[in-house]
C-alpha cells in the first residue's frame, strides 16, 4: 500500500470517523440526559413518553434507521439529508436511548437520604437534580458511558454503507485499488483499537477527576 493511498483515503477516513464519533456522542449525550431524567419525572405522561422513546430506539436497528432517515424522510419532507448528518442522527438517537438507561440507573442509585435532604432545604426539582443528584450520579455513570462510546466508535463503520468516507469506506477503496485485503483490513483493525484505547483512557481520567471531586477513590 502506497503513501498516496494513506494520505488521500485512509487518513481523511480516520478524521471522518473521529468527527462521526464526536458529533454522534454529543447528540447521544443530550438525548441520554434528557430522556434519562425524564424517566424519573413526577409526571406519568412524561415518564411514559421517555420510556416509549427508549424502548422504540433500543429496538430499532441503527443501520435501518440510518437508511430510513436518508432514503425515506427526504421524499416525505421535501429535503435531502447529507449522508454524514443522517448517520449522526441515526447513531445519536439510537445510542442516546441506551445512554438514557444509564442515566436513569445512575439517578436511581443516589441514596434516598440525599433526595430527602434536598427537599428539606426547599430546593426546587431542577435544583435538586442539578446540585444534588447529578453530581453524585454522573461519576457512577462514566464506566457505562465509556462502554457505550467504544460501541459507538465501532458503530460508525455502518456509515460506509451510505458512502460516507470513514475509515471503513477508505479501507474498501484501498482494497479495490490494491487487491490486497490482509494489509488494509489489519491496519484498520489497529486503527479502531488505537481510537478505542484513546476513548477508554480519556473516560478513565474523567472518571478519576469526577470521583476525586466527591472525595471518592477510583481503583
Amino acid at each position: 500500500m502506497t503513501m498516496g493511498l494513506w494520505q488521500n483515503w485512509v487518513l481523511p477516513g480516520i478524521w471522518v470517523t473521529v468527527q462521526l464519533l464526536v458529533y454522534s456522542a454529543l447528540l447521544g449525550a443530550v438525548v441520554a440526559f434528557g430522556v434519562g431524567m425524564a424517566r424519573t419525572h413526577r409526571s406519568r405522561l412524561v415518564r411514559f413518553a421517555a420510556t416509549a422513546y427508549t424502548e422504540i430506539f433500543r429496538g430499532v436497528s441503527a443501520l435501518v434507521l440510518m437508511f430510513w432517515l436518508f432514503f425515506v424522510v427526504p421524499p416525505l419532507l421535501g429535503w435531502q439529508l447529507v449522508p454524514m448528518w443522517a448517520a449522526v442522527l441515526a447513531l445519536g438517537l439510537s445510542y442516546g436511548a441506551y445512554g438514557a438507561e444509564v442515566v436513569r440507573g445512575g439517578l436511581a442509585a443516589v441514596p434516598p437520604a440525599q433526595r430527602e435532604a434536598a427537599v428539606a432545604l426547599s430546593l426546587t426539582p431542577w435544583q435538586r437534580m442539578r446540585l444534588v443528584l447529578l453530581p453524585q450520579a454522573v461519576p457512577e455513570m462514566l464506566p457505562s458511558f465509556c462502554n457505550l462510546l467504544v460501541e459507538l466508535l465501532k458503530g460508525t463503520a455502518l456509515v460506509s454503507l451510505l458512502g460516507v468516507g470513514d475509515v471503513s469506506f477508505a479501507a474498501y477503496l484501498v482494497r479495490l485499488a490494491t487487491q490486497d485485503s490482509a494489509q488494509i483490513y489489519t491496519a484498520v483493525l489497529v486503527i479502531y483499537f488505537v481510537l478505542a484505547l484513546g476513548v477508554t483512557r480519556s473516560m478513565k481520567a474523567l472518571e478519576r477527576r469526577a470521583k476525586a471531586n466527591l472525595g471518592m477513590v477510583v481503583k
